[in-house]
C-alpha cells in the first residue's frame, strides 16, 4: 500500500495588492502559515478596517506605504489562538484589537505582542476595529495634539468620516462646540453626531465659520491639504491649532508620492515661528507609541460603554476585498468599511 499519510500543513486567505491600479487588481490568495515568532501572537482576525490609507497605497501614493506586491489592512479585531516565545499564555483566547499598519487583510496574523489592546466583552468586532485607527487618531489629535478644553470651538473637516464622526464625538464628550465640513446629503448624519454642518462644496467654509464663531475657532482638524490648507489656518483664532493629518486632495497627484506633503510640512514650519499665537503641527498615527495602548484602551471603553458609537457602513467578506474597497473609494459611504474573513473548515 502506497504511503499517504503527509504533514498538515495549515493556510489562510489572505489579499495582496500586486501593484498600483484600481481596486479590481487586488488578488485573493492562500499561503501556508508559520507559527508566531518571539514575543508576537498569531490572531484569528474577526474584522480588519478599510481606511482611505489603502485607497491611496494602491495608487502608490501613501507616504510610508512599502514596495508592491504587500498584504494591506491598517487594523484588525480577533482572537489569539498561538503565542510564540515569550509571550505570556494568558492571552490565548483573548480578543485583542491591533494597529498593524499592513497585514491585516487576512484570515491569521503573527501581530507583535506588545501592540495589543484587549476588546472589552460585548463589543462587537466590527465596531471595535472601526475604533481602532480611527479613534486612536481622533482622540489623539484631540487630547494630545490640540489639547481642546471644555466650551472651545473645534472645526472638523470631513465630519461624516470614519475618523471625522469620531472626532466630533469625542470633542463634543469632551465639552467643546463642533463645526463639521461634509457634502449635503451627509448633514443629517452630521447635526445627529451634535455639530453644525457646512457644505464643503457649495458654501465658502471661511466665511460661515466666521459666521457661527466670529472671533476664530480653536482648533481645526485638516486631512485634506491643498488649497484649502491655508483656510483652515485663517480659521483659528489666537492660541488655536491646526492640526494636518492626510493630504487627501493629492491622491490623483503625480510624480513622488512624498511631493504633495512638502508644501504641507513647509508652511507648518514657517507658521510654527510665526509669533501671532498661533500653532500648527502635522499628525501621523504612530506619533505617540508609548501611549498608543492607553489610548486605543481609552477609546474602547468609551465604545462599549456607550459614549461614542463607531459607524459601521458595511461588513464585506475579506474575498471581496475589491469590492469593499472600490466602495471606499467611491465616497459614497458615511462610516466604516469593514472585511470580514468567512469561517473556514479546518484543511
Amino acid at each position: 500500500m502506497a504511503e499517504t499519510d503527509e504533514a498538515w500543513v495549515a493556510t489562510g486567505t489572505e489579499v495582496v495588492m500586486p501593484y498600483e491600479g484600481g481596486p479590481e487588481v487586488l488578488e485573493v490568495r492562500r499561503r501556508e502559515l508559520s507559527g508566531p515568532g518571539p514575543g508576537q501572537v498569531m490572531v484569528r482576525v474577526e474584522a480588519a478596517g478599510v481606511s482611505f490609507a489603502e485607497v491611496q497605497m494602491l495608487r502608490g501614493r501613501y507616504f510610508s506605504q512599502p514596495k508592491f506586491p504587500f498584504v494591506p489592512g491598517y487594523d484588525l479585531v480577533g482572537t489569539v489562538e498561538e503565542v510564540g516565545e515569550g509571550v505570556d499564555e494568558g492571552l490565548l483566547g483573548k480578543r485583542v484589537a491591533a494597529l498593524t499598519e499592513t497585514g491585516a487583510w487576512a484570515e491569521k496574523v503573527s501581530v507583535n505582542a506588545g501592540m495589543l489592546a484587549t476588546v472589552p466583552g460585548g463589543l462587537d468586532s466590527a465596531d471595535a476595529v472601526a475604533a481602532v485607527t480611527n479613534g486612536v487618531t481622533a482622540w489623539q489629535m484631540l487630547h494630545r495634539a490640540a489639547r481642546v478644553q471644555p466650551g472651545k470651538t473645534v472645526v472638523v473637516h470631513g465630519a461624516s468620516g470614519g475618523v471625522g464622526s469620531l472626532l466630533v464625538q469625542l470633542a463634543r464628550l469632551a465639552g467643546a462646540e463642533v463645526i463639521g465640513t461634509a457634502s449635503a446629503s451627509k448633514h443629517a448624519g452630521v447635526r445627529a453626531l451634535g455639530a453644525v454642518p457646512i457644505d464643503y462644496r457649495n458654501e465658502d467654509v471661511p466665511k460661515r465659520v466666521r459666521e457661527i464663531s466670529p472671533e476664530g475657532v480653536d482648533a481645526v482638524f485638516d486631512h485634506v491639504g491643498g488649497p484649502g490648507f491655508v483656510d483652515s489656518w485663517r480659521m483659528l483664532r489666537r492660541g488655536g491649532t491646526l492640526v494636518s493629518y492626510g493630504s487627501a486632495s493629492t491622491l490623483k497627484g503625480t510624480g513622488h508620492r512624498l511631493a504633495p506633503y512638502l508644501p504641507i510640512f513647509a508652511r507648518i514650519l514657517l507658521w510654527s515661528v510665526l509669533p501671532n499665537g498661533k500653532r500648527a503641527t502635522f499628525y501621523y498615527v504612530k506619533r505617540w507609541p508609548k501611549h498608543f495602548q492607553e489610548d486605543l484602551s481609552t477609546v474602547l471603553s468609551l465604545l462599549a460603554e456607550g459614549k461614542i458609537a463607531s459607524r459601521v457602513a458595511r461588513q464585506i467578506p475579506l474575498e471581496r476585498a475589491s469590492e469593499a474597497l472600490g466602495l471606499l473609494a467611491s465616497g459614497k459611504v458615511s462610516g466604516k468599511v469593514v472585511l470580514v474573513p468567512e469561517p473556514r473548515a479546518k484543511e
